[in-house]
């Protein structure tokens, strides 16, 4: 097994774990929205969904900037195997 390969299986290991960690920071973010909206007349409620909508944003961008990172390395590297996470496929 040679360095490319080895980067290919990281890259196939990764690229679901990034589809799947955007889903939940945006199933967070959703979550600190409605706590946001739905109980804004309490304080203690309404500042716990500001914090979840905070860090699920944050879990958003961290995820997002690793795919990026990881697409500018493999088109600098010149490894051609890399795209874009997707949901698996009934076949």
């Amino acid at each position: 097994m040679n360095f490319t390969e080895l980067v290919g299986k990281f890259i196939n290991l990764i690229n679901p774990l990034i589809t799947i960690m955007v889903a939940l920071a945006l199933l967070v973010f959703f979550k600190g929205l409605v706590g946001f909206i739905a109980k804004s007349g309490d304080a203690k409620t309404h500042a716990e969904g500001r914090s979840l909508m905070i860090w699920g944003l944050i879990g958003i961008f961290v995820m997002v900037s690793i795919f990026g990172i990881l697409r500018f390395a493999f088109g600098e590297l010149g490894f051609r195997n890399f795209a874009v996470p997707t949901l698996p496929t009934n076949k």
